[in-house]
């Protein structure tokens, strides 16, 4: 890649960091909205699922589940 993409590549990232602290702090985002550029959502708060507590049914599956992976790592040592 030359010299001149990777340049406009970090001022669209810079653009994009900007962006995202402004939204951060409670910044104006119409500017982003009419350039047609959706702010993007954190990736933390996109992949993050909300779990329960551990049921007792699964705390045995998982024990019996990690005595075996244990189990098999000794065999290979």
């Amino acid at each position: 890649m030359d010299i001149q993409g990777i340049i406009s590549e970090l001022k669209q990232e810079t653009e994009k960091l900007e962006r995202a602290i402004a939204a951060l702090e409670g910044g104006d985002s119409s500017s982003a909205v009419s350039n047609g550029q959706a702010l993007s959502k954190p990736m933390a708060s996109v992949n993050k699922k909300t779990r329960g507590p551990l049921t007792p049914e699964g705390r045995k599956r998982l024990s019996e589940s990690m005595k075996k992976r244990w189990a098999e790592r000794r065999k290979r040592a």
